[in-house]
């Protein structure tokens, strides 16, 4: 291989309490580091990086460019300084955008475009930020890489960029860690992400409330901030439905807190009708707990049968919650099946897709 390159990270994402896309840069991260980055790997944050990643076996050094808020404002006038002073070859952009003017080749991963697909979910302000600057940053990178071939054809059909250069890396799968049996689990619904409209909340708290009334004991908790536009109100849906004690909501948890909850839940849900990939399904999965979805194309990519898979209706979300809560068998075979699922995704693939996709772009400047 030829000399060694020069990596930069937008590494924003790690830092402070990390969610989607800073997990996914994590993942790749630790790929990178099991099976031995052949470059040197420089990443610019606005905040201090947790300590698990100066730990990490890697030629790797971090740069801190303090910022209260590292938006947009940062992204496209700071970073830059920052990638110029770092001689990067080629920066790895993570998260739908990148600086305009960067003073390198760019690899942009693109994970979704709702705020095309679905505008009504975001502010308007929101919204047409979302949308010009993804738009620029893919026409100005070279390479754009996403999670999923649904993912793919959106970003051609509302991108402009051909099929055939959008690279795809999905999210890896955790490692299976298992937990207790259904009979040993709390009746728990467990259900985390951050609260978009598109993710149909009420809907997940109407459906819950059946399962409530056939089901002694049972309890959901939603893991997530709120992002919702127009905002919806959890907690008042859920003392409307007079739920208010079985019902708990969490913006946001430590990795700690929500393995205990994954380990004591005994079914998932995830109700979003537009996704890339869906990354917390899998988390469920891989600690015994099988999900349910909708029935939309990137479930049926992603997930296949490793999840039961329903419409929008809150009474058909809530036969499948009850059958999951108080029927062994069923829940036993949707585990089994979840778990195969996790065989299908791997970090080394991500990884090596990302790697790849760095090295062309730094080697032929596009």
């Amino acid at each position: 291989m030829a000399e060694p390159l020069t990596l930069a990270l937008d590494a924003r994402e790690l830092a402070g309490q990390p969610t989607g896309v800073g997990r996914y840069v994590a993942g790749v991260l630790r790929d990178w580091a099991e099976t031995g980055l052949p470059h040197r790997l420089r990443l610019i944050l606005h905040a201090p990086p947790p300590a698990w990643i100066l730990q990490l076996p890697l030629d790797l050094e971090v740069d801190v460019v303090p910022a209260e808020i590292a938006g947009t404002w940062w992204e496209q006038t700071t970073l830059p300084d920052a990638i110029r002073r770092s001689g990067a070859d080629v920066l790895l952009a993570p998260a739908y955008t990148a600086p305009l003017r960067s003073p390198c080749p760019t690899v942009l991963i693109v994970h979704d475009v709702s705020f095309f697909a679905q505008p009504a979910g975001f502010r308007w302000r929101e919204g047409l930020r979302r949308r010009w600057l993804t738009r620029a940053s893919a026409a100005r990178a070279a390479s754009v890489v996403t999670v999923s071939a649904f993912s793919a054809d959106e970003i051609t059909r509302y991108l402009g960029v051909p099929r055939t250069a959008v690279r795809i890396a999905p999210q890896g799968a955790p490692a299976w860690i298992g937990g207790p049996p259904a009979h040993e689990r709390d009746p728990l619904v467990l259900s985390v992400g951050t609260l978009f409209t598109r993710r149909h909340v009420p809907t997940l708290l109407e459906a819950f409330a059946q399962v409530a009334a056939r089901v002694p004991g049972a309890r959901l908790v939603l893991v997530g901030g709120n992002k919702t536009h127009p905002p919806i109100d959890p907690m008042g849906i859920a003392a409307t439905l007079g739920l208010t004690a079985a019902i708990t909501w969490r913006p946001y948890v430590s990795d700690e807190e929500l393995d205990l909850l994954y380990r004591k839940a005994r079914a998932f849900a995830f109700l979003s009708d537009y996704e890339g990939f869906a990354m917390t399904p899998m988390e469920a999965a891989a600690r015994g707990v099988p999900s349910v979805l909708l029935d939309t194309p990137v479930a049926r990519e992603v997930y296949g049968d490793g999840a039961i898979r329903v419409p929008c209706s809150a009474p058909a979300v809530a036969s499948a919650l009850t059958s999951l809560l108080t029927d062994p068998v069923a829940h036993a075979a949707a585990a089994a099946a979840a778990r195969e699922g996790l065989t299908r995704y791997t970090w080394r693939q991500t990884g090596d897709v990302l790697r790849i996709a760095l090295e062309e772009a730094a080697r032929t400047g596009r």
